[in-house]
């Protein structure tokens, strides 16, 4: 008998999250998750009339393919993923990971060449379907939340079920208040950093795109950003484990680059022109996840934080710049991670991880949970 948990997610994920109908088609797109979630999802998505289509993969299979990938493999995969995704109304990708670190020793070379080819597969999904990604709990995760595996599993279904027409609610006046802002200043230990959003918007998300959710993002203009940003959580990409990483802005630019590993650092953003410019700011605040567990789409919502990210702009907030790279880093505002602050046009936001003005204070963990 399967987990009833598996059911209630689904149910989450085919219905509020991407809010399947009759004659819909879905893809399930699966990486190491057990057969029993894909077939709660697979029924789910039948009780509301869609239609749906599942892939299942391995992230070992994955990293094999990559090893020795050419131009001509990567534009195979790019026609028949993006074909496929064509015919997509909804999309939901489940991503487990029995080792994070899988892909760290796939050369750079070759995964900035995939990511390039493959990017215009991923800008249909994000712009033109309805889509949701949620990773899936298992030792690995756990271990890198430093928690039992059925401590974590528990603390995931509660995170990723948890009451997200509420948050939606709100995180309103956010919304309003960072679509109106101009001038941003981040302020907090070996951070100070300044930039304009202005007349770009602001989107709020509530478990309408990803599971875990809780943020609100923008996009710096272009060129606007001056300063230094000191992040103080460890991120990984493409495999590799960061820590560590300061970035140093001028017009817009990453000038300078430095972590626990510079050098694979900067050749991430030699990907391309655009890797070196930011696509988007955003403010997380989800109250159930507190801790970095090196996972970014928890990570990125951790209660009293922030990311700043180098690369590909989204299209609901476009400063036009574009990458390959989009890549989330996190800097923790609350107390305990030496506090910060948050300006919008001259008016403190947020203090130490919590909500100052009175119309956002429903978006602070005591009163979101």
């Amino acid at each position: 008998m399967a987990d009833p948990r598996y059911k209630k997610l689904a149910e989450v994920l085919t219905g509020y999250s991407t809010a399947l109908k009759k004659g819909d088609t879905v893809l399930f797109d699966i990486t190491d998750t057990p057969d029993a979630f894909a077939v709660e999802l697979v029924r789910a998505a039948r009780k509301r009339g869609a239609i749906p289509l599942v892939e299942t993969r391995s992230g070992r299979v994955g990293r094999e393919m990559l090893m020795n990938t050419s131009e001509q493999h990567a534009k195979t995969v790019r026609d028949i993923e993006l074909n496929r995704m064509k015919k997509c109304d909804a999309y939901v990708a489940v991503r487990g990971s029995h080792n994070a670190t899988e892909n760290s020793d796939i050369p750079s070379d070759s995964l900035s060449m995939y990511s390039r080819t493959l990017r215009p597969v991923l800008n249909y999904r994000v712009n033109k379907t309805r889509w949701v990604v949620i990773r899936w709990p298992n030792g690995a995760m756990a271990q890198g939340a430093g928690m039992s595996t059925e401590a974590f599993e528990d603390f995931f279904f509660q995170v990723c079920t948890m009451d997200y027409a509420k948050m939606a609610k709100a995180q309103k006046p956010l919304i309003r208040r960072m679509a109106k802002a101009d001038k941003v200043r981040i302020k907090s230990p070996g951070t100070d950093l300044s930039f304009s959003i202005k007349g770009l918007g602001a989107v709020g998300c509530a478990g309408d795109r990803n599971i875990p959710d809780g943020e609100v993002f923008s996009c710096p203009v272009k060129k606007s950003v001056n300063g230094v940003l000191q992040y103080n959580t460890p991120t990984l990409y493409a495999g590799t484990r960061f820590e560590n990483v300061r970035l140093e802005f001028e017009n817009g630019k990453i000038v300078d680059a430095t972590a626990s590993d510079t050098k694979r650092l900067n050749e991430i953003f030699d990907t391309d022109p655009g890797a070196r410019y930011i696509g988007e700011f955003s403010l997380g605040f989800n109250p159930y996840i507190k801790e970095p567990m090196c996972d970014i789409l928890f990570d990125e919502k951790i209660a009293g934080s922030l990311h700043f990210t180098p690369g590909q702009a989204y299209e609901e907030c476009d400063n036009g710049n574009r990458s390959a790279v989009h890549w989330d880093m996190v800097l923790i505002q609350r107390p305990e991670y030496g506090g910060g602050e948050v300006w919008f046009d001259d008016e403190l936001i947020r203090k130490n991880g919590q909500f100052v003005p009175k119309d956002l204070k429903s978006l602070n963990p005591s009163l979101l949970k």
